[in-house]
């Protein structure tokens, strides 16, 4: 997509959130059966084509690119919007790598009457407790597995289900095209998202929240930490976008460590800075906070990737 085109993508997904998936919405969403809101998913699905942007045209998809499917993970991220579209898109590229991929599974995904999931960690997966196409990676390989079965599995962050899922029947599907860097970038930029949706409802509380007759954001104190927070966010914003448009291993990496402190520096500060208030069910902060610290752990925790890079900065030092 063009630069406008993808603008385009944003504003679009983003009014359906604004429209579809409120504060209430997220929550009923989040408490129910399958945890998604399915009327959204099929508007995603039909009026944006959000499961088909990474699908070649000639298999019923959009022929777009990581970049377009990052801005639309990276506009419900901001409202901690639960959907499938992250475990289906890493299926589908996951799918693609086959030698011949499967046409009729492809279209299937790209119209969302289908779900997906990659394994990584057979006990955490995205996705993992309501998909119907599952793929694992498996060293250097892809395996699919045909038949399984899931349950789900309760986590820190009841915005995102995952499940616990185990193969009863595979079959190989082809060499892995890096599946775990295209899942490390998307979710980068799904953190980044939901870090930024997070401080701009901590700036607006602090222009309300009065003490000693003057809104707190007033304070100067306060006002060099909400721009200390602005500078990292913005930071960790770079090196997403870098790895965004020049995938890599060590852009992978560089860009979850990067957008998984921001985001929980974001949100700790978020907590500190609303008070008692942050940590009541009623209010959503806490679903930020816990959406924070279970993202980081997911995929593997920032120190697998920092010891990613290692070698990169040994390399640089010689």
């Amino acid at each position: 997509m063009t630069t406008d085109e993808r603008e385009l993508l944003r504003e679009t997904v983003a009014a359906l959130v604004a429209k579809h998936a409120g504060p209430e919405a997220v929550r009923t969403a989040m408490e129910s059966e399958r945890g998604y809101d399915e009327s959204l998913w099929r508007l995603l699905c039909e009026q944006v084509g959000a499961a088909a942007l990474v699908i070649p045209e000639e298999l019923g998809g959009a022929s777009g690119d990581l970049g377009d499917a990052a801005v639309v993970i990276e506009e419900l991220g901001k409202g901690l919007v639960p959907t499938p579209l992250l475990g289906t898109t890493l299926a589908e590229v996951a799918l693609l790598a086959a030698d011949e991929p499967d046409a009729d599974v492809l279209a299937a995904l790209a119209e969302g009457t289908a779900i997906g999931a990659v394994v990584f960690d057979p006990d955490y997966v995205i996705n993992g407790d309501v998909a119907d196409i599952v793929v694992a990676a498996d060293g250097d390989k892809l395996v699919r597995w045909t038949q399984f079965s899931a349950e789900p599995v309760h986590t820190l962050d009841p915005t995102r289900r995952l499940g616990r899922v185990a193969p009863q029947s595979t079959v190989p599907l082809g060499d892995d095209p890096g599946i775990s860097d295209i899942a490390a970038i998307l979710l980068a930029a799904e953190q980044i998202g939901a870090a930024g949706r997070c401080l701009e409802l901590t700036v607006d509380y602090t222009k309300e929240r009065v003490q000693f007759g003057r809104p707190i954001g007033s304070f100067q104190a306060l006002k060099h930490r909400m721009a200390d927070l602005y500078v990292a966010l913005q930071a960790a914003r770079a090196v997403v976008n870098d790895a965004i448009a020049e995938p890599s291993a060590t852009a992978a990496a560089l860009a979850r460590v990067a957008a998984s402190e921001a985001f929980s520096t974001v949100a700790a500060e978020a907590i500190q800075l609303h008070g008692g208030i942050a940590i009541t069910w009623e209010h959503d902060m806490h679903l930020y906070f816990k959406r924070a610290h279970g993202t980081s752990q997911l995929l593997g925790p920032p120190r697998e990737h920092l010891r990613r890079l290692e070698p990169e900065v040994l390399n640089s030092n010689t």
